[in-house]
């Protein structure tokens, strides 16, 4: 715009160039706000889930102790059901009233959880083995354990809804390659379309900005196979892992991903006989495929 300025463009030019600008620079913020959104959204249904899946629990053990207590004649045994009951109780609301981002003491009540759960299974070996339980008692636990089956069906459901909760967020933790595009070169750097007089290929691509991967150093393995499926340049010794499978590489790029969108090109120089036919390119990061795109050569 600042070369379009010194040229002598009109004001008019300027103008709409600018409104354009602005233009795409909502576009963007929109979606790139819509993108956060969804993120936080994926972040905050998960940790919903976890926390509905250990009150379903709580709920289910405080009710089992209510129930041992109404069918032992064991004034020692009664009170101490009761006060673990209690103990329990007091765990379940304060597990409501924690908000399910807190992940410290989601982490502690999960801990307590645990806890409980042992004493739970200590207490129902202890009454088993009491001569007092009658066959009354029997057919409540068996109701108890009926009840406690049902609210483990609830919690393996919540389960489900939890591991695909993780596999969307696995997904939006992943790079992804957008813009990419696969050029022929001849020896004078020039763009070429006929195979015997290629000599490099030139890959370009952008790697997308998210806020949920790891930033860091990384390294971009590009894969190029021929029109006969074989992999061009596979005598480079590169390797990279996709699906338990080692693959060869043609080349390999390490850069430094900062979470925003970066551009990058990589270089295959050429030292064999191309024949005609599609060129296709493949690019990995950490074990996922992030992009491919093809070129025709005559």
């Amino acid at each position: 715009m600042e070369e379009n300025s010194k040229s002598g463009k009109t004001g008019l030019v300027i103008a709409v160039v600018a409104a354009v600008l602005l233009a795409g620079a909502a576009a963007y913020l929109f979606f790139d706000g819509q993108n956060k959104g969804r993120e936080i959204e994926e972040m905050t249904q998960l940790f919903e889930i976890e926390k509905e899946e250990m009150e379903n629990e709580y709920s289910g053990f405080a009710v089992q102790y209510d129930e041992m207590q109404r069918h032992i004649s064991n004034d020692s045994l009664i009170r101490q059901l009761d006060r673990e009951k209690q103990r329990t109780q007091q765990l379940l609301e304060e597990l409501r009233q924690t908000k399910a981002t807190n992940a410290a003491e989601i982490t502690r009540l999960k801990k307590e959880l645990a806890t409980v759960r042992q004493v739970m299974r200590t207490y129902v070996i202890q009454i088993d083995s009491l001569d007092q339980i009658n066959k009354q008692l029997a057919r409540e636990n068996t109701r108890v354990r009926q009840q406690y089956q049902e609210q483990t069906k609830v919690v393996e459901q919540l389960t489900v809804d939890k591991q695909k909760a993780e596999e969307k967020v696995a997904l939006a933790s992943q790079l992804d390659a957008a813009a990419i595009s696969v050029i022929a070169h001849n020896k004078r750097g020039k763009d070429e379309k006929k195979s015997k007089n290629v000599t490099q290929f030139v890959v370009n691509f952008t790697i997308v900005k998210n806020i949920t991967v790891q930033t860091g150093e990384k390294t971009v393995y590009l894969r190029i196979v021929k029109p006969n499926e074989e992999v061009l340049g596979k005598d480079t010794g590169y390797t990279c892992r996709y699906e338990n499978v080692v693959l060869e590489c043609s080349e390999r790029k390490i850069i430094e991903y900062t979470g925003e969108q970066q551009e990058v090109t990589m270089y295959v120089d050429v030292a064999e006989f191309l024949s005609a036919g599609t060129y296709t390119a493949y690019l990995f990061v950490d074990g996922v495929m992030i992009g491919e795109q093809s070129v025709t050569l005559n």
